[in-house]
């Protein structure tokens, strides 16, 4: 495509000439959030997946400090170990992505080399400093195509206090909520307390701005509010206060573009089973233990109002390529929306590829659509 190393040879070598070069494809992945391995996981699925044939894969790790580096290609690098090992973004070979879509790279004591342009970018990060926008603004500032949500639908998706008010302003249902803006809790704690009792206990306290359960507590008693509060603000200093849906099943569905411009396309449902040892789908049970029915048994009315507002938030989050959306189904047969994520877990066993692998779609099918709808969509304001 538009490989100059590709194109070079083919040039040089009459026998390459007519065969067309292959896409490159940079698979961003880490980055400076709290769920850094999280998406080293993803990420090692996805190089993976990606054809040889068809893309070349140029791995890009983004440090926890922040620095740019070259990592390997080798996907089973990037696992958890068998004792739940994380990986993590490990190199000395820097990488800048320049306004003339080149990457180049560079060590020390070496001259920097070029390894010629990137056709689109696959950013397989999850939570702040790369699925919240940012990096999507970088791209869209180079004028590289990349693949899933744009800028604003990125930042949004990542902030549960702005999804949750745009859900609102679009009709689409939540459990009830407060906000605690950076320093309020400092500032007034008692009025906090407040609010956070007019909920009814039990509440779950959640960074405003982080993903994969850190952070997360749930809440019976307000004597465990403070505790809860700082520990969310390890991570972030602005902090969501939901009330629990109590009896409620929890159900997940993933949602694609639809092809050619039409309307949102969702997969299977799948039912979240927490066993008594959690309180909570929290990391363990959602990464470790890996609890789940696909498909959900509901009733064809419950499942048909949870794929209508799948589709319907997926277009007023303004989401393109992918998303998946988290419900509570409650007691009465009432869909609440929990949240959506922009870039879910993408390990070959995340929930988000075993829901379209289950009506049909196979993990490299899905990887591959992605990348295929990425190259077809424009950059800057469409």
């Amino acid at each position: 495509m538009s490989s100059k190393t590709d194109a070079d040879a083919s040039q040089a070598d009459p026998e390459t000439a007519a065969k067309p070069s292959r896409i490159r494809v940079a698979v961003v992945f880490g980055g400076r959030s709290s769920e850094h391995s999280i998406s080293c996981v993803s990420a090692g699925s996805v190089i993976g997946a990606l054809d040889p044939q068809r893309y070349d894969v140029v791995p890009i790790g983004i440090a926890r400090d922040g620095r740019w580096v070259l990592e390997s290609a080798e996907p089973g690098r990037l696992t958890l170990g068998p004792g739940g090992e994380l990986p993590s973004v490990d190199g000395d070979r820097e990488v800048a992505l320049t306004a003339g879509h080149e990457l180049v790279v560079s060590a020390p004591g070496e001259v920097p080399t070029t390894l010629g342009e990137v056709d689109v970018v696959f950013p397989v990060m999850h939570g702040p400093w790369g699925q919240d926008g940012t990096l999507q603004g970088l791209l869209e500032l180079a004028g590289i195509k990349y693949v899933g949500a744009g800028v604003l639908s990125s930042a949004v998706g990542t902030d549960k206090q702005f999804m949750k008010e745009l859900f609102a302003a679009n009709g689409i249902p939540v459990v009830p909520w407060v906000r605690i803006r950076p320093g309020e809790w400092q500032r007034d704690a008692s009025a906090v307390r407040e609010r956070v009792a007019a909920l009814e206990l039990p509440v779950f306290v959640k960074p405003a701005r982080a993903g994969s359960s850190f952070g997360i507590t749930r809440v019976t008693a307000l004597e465990g509010l403070d505790a809860a509060i700082e520990d969310a603000q390890q991570y972030d200093p602005k902090v969501i206060v939901e009330a629990a849906a109590q009896g409620a099943r929890e159900v997940e569905i993933g949602v694609l573009a639809g092809r050619g411009g039409g309307p949102p396309e969702t997969s299977a449902l799948a039912e979240i089973m927490v066993s008594g040892e959690h309180a909570f789908y929290d990391f363990e049970a959602k990464y470790l233990e890996q609890s789940y029915r696909i498909p959900a048994q509901f009733d064809e009315a419950i499942a048909a109002r949870v794929r209508e507002l799948a589709a319907r938030a997926f277009v007023a989050l303004d989401v393109e390529g992918l998303a998946r959306v988290d419900f509570f189904v409650m007691p009465d047969g009432e869909v609440l929306v929990n949240e959506v994520e922009t870039m879910p877990g993408f390990t070959a066993t995340s929930m988000f590829p075993l829901l379209w692998q289950h009506v049909g779609v196979s993990y490299p099918e899905l990887v591959d659509r992605l990348v295929q709808q990425a190259l077809n969509r424009p950059t800057g304001l469409r």
